[in-house]
């Protein structure tokens, strides 16, 4: 049987209450473990992509409820005077958990007029707007969860921002102190968020490389920014005197440019996808 639960704000024992049994929320949803993305902070979607983490309930972040048996008759009714705090609704259906994250703006209470054989006037009521898709579902078989926007749901899963949080000053520091790096009337306070996210994501990759693979990514990045970037042949570094010029060493340490086969196009990949 499926259940409709809900996450009631501000209560730390027994925050959850049963709302809705038998009956299914999200109907025709269907994920495929192998279809998603590994979750990375600067890879975009495609419209009907989903990232994942998997190995779920090793992170300090997964819910204590995903983590063990789960019976309805532990959980109390959801009374009226707290439909209001509601956090989030979970719906488990077919052993899995389907996460919808409820913001002010989906609580509804205005007078309508429906349309069935004829119109009515329906006076104002509660209503909760339940989305197409959930925010985020743990298919329990697998130890996965799937999402689309892990900033959306960072509320559900108190400290998954670990993944996405940018390079601190310290860290944009000692990127910006590389040996291929010189800085021109630009400095780690004007480093972007966006840019801070990316070199967190760039130091993990130089950690990995050879001294040989460094070397290389040199003449690579000088060849694919030529027009973009200002690079000295002698010193061996890149000028950074703006945040656009960061952003594209940054696509070039994560070898973001490429030539297509036939046309001989050279590209940057908005994103990137291992293929195995």
């Amino acid at each position: 049987m499926d259940h409709v639960f809900a996450r009631v704000k501000n209560l730390r024992k027994k925050p959850f209450f049963k709302l809705i049994s038998d009956h299914t929320l999200y109907e025709g949803v269907s994920v495929s473990v192998d279809s998603c993305v590994a979750y990375s902070p600067d890879h975009n979607l495609d419209e009907d992509s989903w990232f994942k983490i998997e190995g779920f309930k090793g992170y300090d972040f997964c819910l204590d409820i995903l983590k063990k048996d789960f019976d309805t008759k532990d959980y109390d009714d959801l009374k009226k005077e707290r439909f209001s705090e509601i956090a989030y609704l979970l719906a488990i259906q077919g052993g899995n958990f389907y996460f919808q994250k409820v913001s002010p703006s989906l609580f509804i209470m205005r007078k309508s007029i429906i349309f069935g054989e004829v119109a009515k006037i329906e006076n104002p009521e509660n209503r909760l707007v339940v989305k197409p898709l959930p925010d985020a579902i743990y298919l329990k078989d697998s130890d996965t969860l799937v999402f689309r926007d892990l900033a959306g749901i960072a509320s559900i899963f108190k400290g998954i921002d670990v993944l996405f949080k940018e390079a601190t000053k310290e860290e944009v520091t000692k990127f910006l102190s590389e040996s291929f790096i010189k800085l021109e009337n630009y400095g780690v306070d004007d480093v972007s968020k966006p840019n801070r996210k990316r070199i967190g994501l760039a130091m993990t990759t130089l950690s990995t490389m050879s001294q040989e693979d460094r070397n290389s990514l040199i003449p690579y990045i000088s060849d694919y920014c030529e027009n973009t970037l200002t690079y000295d042949a002698v010193t061996g570094k890149f000028t950074i005197c703006k945040d656009d010029d960061l952003k594209q060493l940054v696509y070039g340490i994560e070898q973001r440019f490429y030539t297509t086969l036939i046309s001989k196009e050279k590209r940057l990949a908005n994103s990137v996808q291992t293929v195995v």
